[in-house]
């Protein structure tokens, strides 16, 4: 598929879409007969992985390394895993963080009940 087709799927821009590729978050696209980037499923797949990891904080240094790591072949597959492991760790402290802001939230959204 072409890079508008990719980008449309993905939910990311072309520009994204390139400066990914750019610094090797996404491996070399290939190339249909007239040389446009041509995305297969599998890269669909990938970015939307991508995409999940940069939803959830993950810096993009991180995400550069973790796509190095997931080149060289299965024999990473331990530093990968270790990687998203904590991950996980700072998304769930983020989200309890997220919970007591929350808490905080709903008790001044309450407190205005008597208000009105």
């Amino acid at each position: 598929m072409t890079i508008q087709e990719a980008a449309a799927r993905s939910g990311l821009s072309a520009h994204t879409l390139r400066y990914y590729e750019r610094i090797g978050l996404i491996h070399s696209v290939g190339r249909n007969s007239s040389g446009h980037r041509d995305y297969a499923e599998a890269d669909l797949v990938w970015l939307d992985f991508l995409t999940k990891l940069r939803t959830t904080g993950m810096p993009i240094a991180d995400m550069c390394r973790y796509a190095e790591l997931r080149r060289m072949g299965r024999n990473t597959s331990g530093e990968r895993k270790e990687m998203l492991e904590l991950h996980r760790e700072r998304v769930r402290a983020r989200i309890a963080e997220l919970t007591q802001d929350l808490k905080v939230l709903d008790q001044k959204i309450d407190s205005y009940g008597g208000m009105e």
